[in-house]
């Protein structure tokens, strides 16, 4: 193996590393959620996307395929830590019900979001990855439809926008990272 062949090698191997290192940061955030594990997440994810980039070429299929488990990896378990730092930053008095929803009069509305969040991640980041756009207007209809009969107060509008967005914007950066690797 030639001297260039060999860097070129160590060059894809440590750009490999990033995605895998900022997917298991990502797990730990997810499980035991903290301000700086999430932030940690945050500057991991962005730094790994600068690092692809600015990378000249089209990487080989296997870092494509390993950067394309980590992305989905990255795509669904770090939103969660992402979006309820925004969701603190945009809520107000809400009570947190017992399934995670937020409790209005004596109903708790919006519940199961974390798991839906993890599913809505992971078909976006999927959806882009594969080169399926059409499937975004799939989601996001049903996504709707599911929480439209939840969504009269202010406040649940509210946590439903910012959460959707949060997550999407989220899936569609841990999706990039593919994209990225394959220009």
């Amino acid at each position: 193996m030639s001297l260039s062949g060999f860097l070129f090698a160590l060059g894809w191997f440590l750009f490999v590393i990033c995605p895998i290192a900022t997917a298991v940061v990502t797990v730990v955030a997810w499980r035991k959620p903290s301000r700086v594990l999430t932030t940690l997440v945050i500057a991991l994810t962005a730094g790994t996307l600068l690092v692809a980039a600015i990378l000249p070429e089209a990487a080989p299929p296997v870092v494509v395929a390993i950067t394309a488990v980590a992305a989905l990896v990255i795509a669904a378990a770090g939103g969660s830590p992402v979006v309820r730092l925004l969701l603190d930053r945009t809520t107000f008095d809400e009570q947190e019900g017992i399934h995670g929803g937020i409790v209005v009069g004596e109903r708790e509305l919006l519940r199961g979001g974390e798991v839906i969040g993890l599913l809505e991640r992971l078909a976006v980041a999927g959806a882009i990855v594969t080169g399926f756009p059409e499937a975004l207007a799939v989601i996001i209809a049903i996504k709707g439809v599911g929480r439209f009969t939840e969504l009269e107060n202010g406040a649940v509008r509210e946590r439903f926008i910012v959460g959707t967005l949060g997550s999407w914007i989220w899936a569609a950066a841990a999706a990039g990272l593919v994209l990225l690797t394959r220009s």
